[in-house]
């Protein structure tokens, strides 16, 4: 208990006391027949002196005087009571009345957060997605021929290659001798096939004469004739023998970017589907976007892209030639192909981001800061007009130097939260401050 309270309480007490011990005096002499309590002036009932003669004042009756004095006494204590009763309960109250809490409203309690309108504004749209990086092209190549060991590789990746040139070399030591024994065959059938038309140039002069007969000419004429096809015969062995050995290099089959060597000298290929290099054709890139149904509708083939790969901001322009003719079940999703010009960054198989220009769209913008996200979708706290937070979901577009585009879910005259969102819960009380829109 506070000191002040204590000495409130004192004075009660004593006040109570005080009126305790004359109302006890006033019964008292209640008992022996005096209404009025016991006072000096009231037990003077002596006769009065008149002040000039000293004789007393025959008119003065003490008992009138007496009962006069004593209810005007007991009027003043019935007085003194009242005021003291009137004290005591005053005096109670204000002991335990409570301290009155400010009155303060909910509104000058909540937190003040900046909300933007967005308005309307002519945005170019744009499509964004992700996707990987590869070559436009890929060319694999392996040993076409009756394979053997590697005995020389002449490239390495990042090389450029030109059609034709030799990338490795395979060991053809047998080839090699197969062919020389064909090239010889193929002498002695051209040897056999002179012969056989000297022997008959020289019949063909003796017939008329008559020393060679018809017949024997044309024994003479089809003995040169089968020689003539054995030459043959042997000129195309020694070609396939050729055409063996020259398979024995692995060649390039176009100009293009060397992306993968697997092979090295003294390894033992064969014949077959074996890759040995792999090269982009023209070095032409692409990139595979994965796009949702909506996005794929939204685009046609030519339109211009641009592509982030991964690790660098630089952007490199290129167009979209392919669209996928089908969805892919499972993700709903489709594939853009954008084909790309050679450029050092561009690695197939790296990641990359592209935006897809998708004709001009009319919409609100917000910044970033605006726009939360959580398992449901994208979503944005707006203020009504009571000062209560909800929360509106939205469908979001390209996102721009500007801001992100809103699709859907707003119409640009709401107040909209634009950095403290994420601190807010949805029926929460605020103060709006109304920022400066972005330019449109």
């Amino acid at each position: 208990m506070s000191e002040s309270e204590l000495s409130a309480r004192r004075g009660i007490f004593a006040m109570s006391a005080v009126f305790r011990v004359r109302c006890k005096a006033g019964s008292r002499l209640a008992a022996f027949g005096i209404s009025a309590p016991l006072r000096v002036e009231s037990m003077n009932y002596d006769a009065k002196i008149d002040a000039a003669g000293g004789a007393e004042d025959s008119s003065y009756n003490p008992l009138v005087a007496g009962d006069a004095e004593d209810r005007a006494s007991s009027r003043r204590m019935w007085i003194i009571g009242a005021v003291a009763a009137v004290l005591m309960i005053g005096l109670w109250f204000l002991l335990h009345k409570k301290p009155a809490a400010p009155e303060t409203s909910a509104i000058s309690q909540a937190p003040v957060v900046t909300v933007i309108s967005p308005g309307r504004s002519t945005v170019d749209g744009q499509i964004t997605a992700t996707g990987t990086l590869a070559a436009r092209r890929e060319m694999p190549v392996g040993s076409v021929g009756e394979g053997g060991q590697i005995v020389e590789v002449r490239v390495e990746p990042g090389q450029w290659v030109r059609q034709g040139q030799v990338l490795a070399v395979i060991d053809r030591s047998v080839q090699a001798q197969q062919e020389a024994s064909s090239a010889a065959q193929t002498r002695v059938a051209q040897a056999d096939a002179r012969l056989a038309q000297a022997n008959l140039d020289r019949a063909l002069r003796l017939v008329d004469r008559g020393f060679i007969s018809k017949a024997d000419i044309d024994r003479l004429t089809a003995t040169r004739d089968a020689a003539n096809a054995r030459v043959g015969v042997a000129r195309a062995q020694l070609g396939e023998i050729q055409a063996r050995v020259r398979r024995l290099n692995i060649v390039s089959p176009a100009d293009g970017l060397l992306l993968e060597r697997m092979v090295e000298p003294g390894q033992v290929v064969a014949g077959g589907n074996a890759v040995l290099f792999r090269i982009a054709k023209g070095g032409e890139m692409e990139l595979l976007a994965r796009l949702t149904e909506d996005d794929l509708a939204a685009i046609s083939t030519g339109v211009s892209a641009t592509v982030v790969p991964a690790g660098s901001s630089k952007g490199f322009t290129g167009q979209v030639w392919q669209i996928s003719p089908v969805i892919d079940p499972q993700t709903r999703q489709g594939i853009a192909r954008v084909a790309l010009s050679y450029a050092p960054e561009l690695r197939p198989g790296g990641f990359g981001s592209v935006t897809i220009a998708a004709g001009s769209v009319i919409a609100p913008m917000l910044p970033e800061s605006a726009v939360l996200s959580d398992s449901k979708g994208s979503y944005v706290f707006i203020v009504e007009r009571d000062g209560k937070v909800a929360r509106r979901d939205v469908k979001t577009g390209g996102l721009t130097d500007r801001g992100i585009t809103v699709l859907s879910g707003l119409s640009g005259s709401e107040q909209v939260v634009q950095r403290a969102g994420a601190f807010l819960s949805a029926g929460e009380t605020v103060k709006p401050r109304l920022a400066t829109p972005p330019k449109g």
